[in-house]
C-alpha cells in the first residue's frame, strides 16, 4: 500500500526524493545528474520536467539484499589488464546479468511504484510516460566528467517496466566503458552508487544539447547551441549531424547559423520505446528552432551558467506543443577546468637575462615558458601533463596525445619534415629539431623540471623565464582589427589537418576546404589499438565509430567545403606501437620504404582492417549525410596497385563519381612517369613533395645531417611537377600539393601556379599568407601576359 507522499522535508535516509527535495550539494545522495534537476527545479525558473529520483540509499540496499558486492568484487579481482577490452568486456557481462537478474527488495520495489503513481496524480496522467536517467554519485563533478558512461531510457511506460528500467541503470553502471572509465579516473568502484532519475517524458519534436563556453576554443562569451528532429539521443550519440547555432551572451544576437541536412530521427512510439524514422522530407534540410527558439534557450543558458557560477553543458527538448523544457544540465568539465588552472598556477618569476642553454632548428614558430618534461619512451605519454615543454628523442604518431597538451615540443633529432615539425606546425605549438646537429642532444642537456624559455622563432631554449614571454597584466586590449579581405583566385588554397578536434577553430580560416586529413591522428589520439587486434577480439565496430566520429568533426566544421581524408598511412614500426600490433607487424630494417600505403590495402593480411576504414568513410557520407568527404589513397607504387584498391573500394559501396572523388598522394618518381597510366583509376593527385622529394635526390627525409641537401626547389623535383600537371591535366585530372614546400617557400608557391597546379593546401598558421600570395602571382602572371615584359625564368622545366 502506498503513503501519501510529504515533499515539505527531506530525510536522507529515504530511496525516493523528489527534485523540489533536491539541491547541488547532494551529489553523494543521488548523483550529478539527478541532483541539477533538482537544483533546476527548486531554484531556478527554468523549466524542467518534474520527476524524482531514487538514491545512493536504495542503490546500496539493492546490492546488499542479494549479495552482490561481494560477487562483483570476486569477478573484478579476475580482471588483471584493463586494456585487454575482451577480458574487461567478458567480466562486465558477467557483472551485468547479475544485477538485472537480482530479485529487488520488496520495500524499494513498493516506493518506487508508489512514486510513480504520484507523479501520475500530479500530471493527471494514467500511468505516463517517463524518461528512466542513470545518475552515478562520482558522475559530472567538475573534477571527473562521468557524463554519458550509464544507461538512459526514453518513453518507459508502466510500473512493472519503470522498475525494470531501475534495475538495468544499476547495472550500467558496469559497462565496459563505465568501469573502464573509473579504474583509469582511480576511482574505487565501491565508493560510487547509482541513482535513477524517473522524469516526465519531454515529447520532443526537436531536441540538442547546449554549452556556455565554445568547446572548441574555449570562447565563453558565446553560448552553443546543437538542434536536430526528434528526441536528442540521437545529438548527443552522434548518430545525425544537427544544426549548429550561436548566440552572443551580451548581445543576445544570433551570430553564427549552419543548417544541416538531417534525413532521420528517433522518435517514440505511442506503446512505449522508440523508433528511427525518415524525417519528412520538407522537413529535411529546415532549421530544427526558430530564431525566437534559439534566443529564449540562449537566455536559459546564461540564467543557469550564472546561477551555479561556471560553464555549463545541457539538454534541451522543444516538445509537441513548442515549449521549451531543459531535461538536464551539468558543469562542463574541460575549460572549466582550464580556467581554473590558469587561475591558481601562480605566476614564475621573469627575468631579463638571456641565457642560452641549447639551440635547433626553429620548426614551429612561438615564444613560451614551461617546465620540461623529458619522455623516451612513447608508453610514458600518460604521465605529461598540460602546459609542460616536451623533450624527446622523436616523436612518432604515437606521442600526439602528449604533444596536444604541450607548451612546445623539442627533439634532438629530426628535420624541417619531420613528424614533430609538420605536427606542431599544424598545432601552431612552439616547436625545435634537431638540436643534436646544432651540438647539443636536449634530453642530456635540460633538466627534468627546470623552467625554460623557448624561443622556436630563432631555434634558442633560455633558463628560466625570459621576461620578453611574460604577457604584461597591464597590457591594453588589442584595437579591434579590421576585417580582411581575400581577393577570388583560380588557384585554390586548401588546409592540411590531422586533429578533429582543431577543426572548428580553423574553419572560419578562408581555405577552400580540407586538402590533407591525416587519418593517422585518429588512431594514436581515439582508438589506440592495432584494427586487426580489434577484429581478432571482437570489436570491429570502434574503429568504424572512432573514424566516423573524427572525420565527421572535420567535415562537419568545413561543410560545404570539400575535406580530403587520406587513408592510413603508418609504417610498420608505428603500427606495431598500437596496442596488439607485435602480432601482426613485420620488423622492417627501413619501414619508411616497406609495407605502407596501398601496399596493405589488398594484401590478405590486411584487407579486413582496410575494409573498416571504408565503413568508416561510408557510415560519414551516407549516414551523417556529410558529402563533403572524399578519399586519397597513399604511397601507390604500381597502376595494378591503382586498380586493386580502386576495386575494393567499388566492392565495399565507394565508387567514384560526380560528388565522390578519388584522389591519390605523387609521392614516388612511378606516380609521376606513369602518370598517364595512373589517370584512368583517379580523378586528381596530391603531391606529397616531402617523400618526392627524399626519394626523388635520394635524401633521408628524417636525416639531420643532410637536412641541407633536402630541397624541395631542386630542378629535378620541379621537372617532375610540372610534367605530373602535364600530364594530369591532357586527362581532365586535379593536381594539388600538401608538402611543406609552399609554406616555406614563397617563391616555390609562384612555380606551382605558373605551372597551373589546380590546389595547394598549406598548414593552418599559412593559410592567409598563401591566399594573398596566389591572388599577387597571378595578377603577376595575367599583366606579363597582356604587356608580354613579364621576367623569364631561366629554368627548363620540360624533360
Amino acid at each position: 500500500m502506498c503513503v501519501n507522499e510529504k515533499r515539505t522535508s527531506m530525510n536522507r535516509d529515504n530511496y525516493i526524493l523528489w527534485f523540489d527535495q533536491l539541491h547541488r550539494d547532494d551529489v553523494d545522495l543521488v548523483g550529478g545528474k539527478s541532483s541539477s534537476l533538482g537544483e533546476l527545479t527548486s531554484e531556478t525558473n527554468v523549466p524542467v520536467p518534474y520527476g524524482f529520483a531514487t538514491t545512493a540509499i536504495a542503490y546500496r540496499h539493492f546490492m546488499n539484499y542479494s549479495d552482490l558486492n561481494q560477487k562483483i568484487d570476486k569477478l573484478l579481482a579476475t580482471l588483471t589488464d584493463p586494456e585487454d577490452s575482451e577480458q574487461l568486456h567478458r567480466i562486465c557481462t558477467k557483472i551485468r546479468k547479475l544485477i538485472i537478474e537480482a530479485p529487488m527488495p520488496n520495500d524499494l520495489a513498493l516506493e518506487i511504484s508508489c512514486a510513480y503513481d504520484s507523479l501520475a496524480q500530479k500530471m493527471h496522467q494514467n500511468e505516463p510516460f517517463v524518461a528512466v536517467r542513470s545518475s552515478a554519485t562520482a558522475e559530472d563533478l567538475p573534477d571527473a566528467s562521468f557524463a554519458g558512461e550509464q544507461d538512459t531510457y526514453l518513453n518507459i511506460h508502466g510500473r512493472e517496466n519503470v522498475l525494470k528500467k531501475v534495475q538495468e541503470c544499476y547495472a550500467s553502471l558496469f559497462t565496459d566503458r563505465a568501469t573502464y572509465y573509473r579504474i583509469k579516473q582511480n576511482f574505487p568502484q565501491e565508493k560510487v552508487a547509482l541513482s535513477a532519475a524517473i522524469q516526465m517524458m519531454a515529447f520532443s519534436k526537436a531536441a540538442g544539447v547546449m554549452f556556455t563556453v565554445n568547446v572548441a576554443t574555449g570562447d565563453d562569451t558565446k553560448v552553443m547551441i546543437e538542434a536536430s528532429w526528434g528526441l536528442g539521443e540521437y545529438v548527443v550519440s552522434g548518430t545525425v549531424t544537427p544544426d549548429n547555432y550561436v548566440v552572443d551572451k551580451n548581445t543576445m544576437k544570433i551570430v553564427h547559423k549552419m543548417v544541416t541536412k538531417k534525413p532521420i530521427e528517433l522518435i517514440r512510439l505511442p506503446s512505449g520505446g522508440t523508433i528511427e524514422q525518415k524525417v519528412a522530407p520538407d522537413q529535411v534540410n529546415e532549421p530544427a528552432l526558430t530564431d525566437a527558439q534559439i534566443i529564449e534557450l540562449a537566455g536559459y543558458a546564461k540564467e543557469i551558467e550564472k546561477h551555479y557560477g561556471c560553464y555549463m553543458d545541457m539538454e534541451w527538448s522543444l516538445d509537441q506543443n513548442d515549449k521549451l523544457w531543459l531535461v538536464q544540465a551539468r558543469p562542463e568539465t574541460v575549460w572549466s577546468q582550464k580556467k581554473k588552472q590558469e587561475k591558481t598556477d601562480a605566476p614564475q618569476e621573469a627575468t631579463t637575462e638571456h641565457r642560452v642553454l641549447l639551440k635547433g632548428l626553429p620548426a614551429s614558430p612561438g615564444f613560451v615558458s614551461g617546465k620540461v618534461h623529458i619522455i623516451d619512451d612513447p608508453k610514458d605519454i600518460n604521465e605529461f601533463k598540460q602546459g609542460e615543454v616536451l623533450v624527446t628523442l622523436m616523436t612518432s604518431p604515437d606521442w600526439v596525445p602528449a604533444m596536444k597538451k604541450a607548451a612546445a615540443i623539442i627533439t634532438n633529432n629530426g628535420g624541417m619534415t619531420c613528424h614533430a615539425a609538420i605536427v606542431s606546425r599544424e598545432m601552431q605549438i612552439p616547436c625545435l629539431v634537431g638540436t643534436t646537429s646544432r651540438g647539443q642532444a636536449a634530453t642530456k642537456t635540460l633538466k627534468n623540471g627546470e623552467t625554460v624559455t623557448v624561443d622556436a622563432k630563432n631555434g634558442v631554449v633560455y633558463a628560466g623565464v625570459v621576461k620578453d614571454a611574460v604577457k604584461k597584466v597591464d597590457e591594453k586590449p588589442a584595437e579591434p582589427a579590421a576585417v580582411e579581405y581575400f581577393p577570388p583566385t583560380a588557384t585554390r588554397v586548401m588546409m592540411n589537418l590531422g586533429d578533429p578536434d582543431l577543426a572548428e577553430k580553423y574553419a572560419s580560416l578562408p581555405a577552400d576546404g580540407i586538402g590533407l586529413m591525416r587519418e593517422e591522428f585518429l588512431w594514436t589520439t581515439y582508438i589506440h589499438q592495432h584494427p586487426l587486434y580489434l577484429i581478432e577480439t571482437g570489436h570491429p565496430e570502434r574503429v568504424v565509430n572512432e573514424l566516423a566520429n573524427g572525420i565527421g568533426k572535420v567535415a562537419r566544421a568545413m561543410a560545404p567545403r570539400p575535406v580530403v581524408l587520406r587513408f592510413s598511412d603508418f609504417k610498420s614500426g608505428e603500427y606495431r606501437n598500437l596496442k596488439g600490433g607485435d602480432k601482426y607487424e613485420p620488423h622492417e630494417p627501413a619501414d619508411l620504404l616497406g609495407w605502407r600505403g596501398a601496399s596493405r590495402y589488398y594484401d590478405p593480411k590486411y584487407i579486413n582492417a582496410f575494409k573498416l576504414e571504408l565503413e568508416a568513410v561510408k557510415k560519414v557520407r551516407d549516414e551523417f549525410g556529410l558529402k563533403n568527404l572524399h578519399v586519397m589513397i597513399p604511397f601507390c607504387r604500381t597502376v595494378d596497385e591503382a586498380r586493386k584498391v580502386t576495386e575494393i573500394m567499388r566492392t565495399q559501396g565507394l565508387v567514384r563519381s560526380a560528388d565522390f572523388k578519388v584522389y591519390m598522394m605523387a609521392e614516388i618518381p612511378a606516380n609521376i612517369i606513369l602518370a598517364d597510366q595512373f589517370n584512368q583509376f583517379i580523378d586528381g593527385y596530391s603531391i606529397g613533395s616531402n617523400d618526392l622529394t627524399m626519394l626523388l635526390l635520394g635524401c633521408d627525409r628524417n636525416n639531420d645531417v643532410i637536412a641541407d641537401l633536402f630541397d624541395e626547389r631542386n630542378l629535378a623535383v620541379k621537372r617532375a611537377i610540372r610534367h605530373l600537371i602535364k600530364v594530369a591535366h591532357q586527362d581532365g585530372k586535379t593536381v594539388s600539393i600538401c608538402g611543406q614546400a609552399p609554406s616555406e617557400y614563397p617563391e616555390f608557391t609562384e612555380f606551382l601556379v605558373r605551372s597551373g597546379i589546380d590546389f595547394v593546401s598549406v598548414n593552418p598558421d599559412m593559410v592567409k599568407a598563401t591566399k594573398l600570395n596566389i591572388a599577387h602571382y597571378e595578377q603577376r602572371i595575367l599583366l606579363d601576359h597582356a604587356t608580354g615584359l613579364g621576367k623569364k625564368d631561366p629554368n627548363e622545366y620540360n624533360w
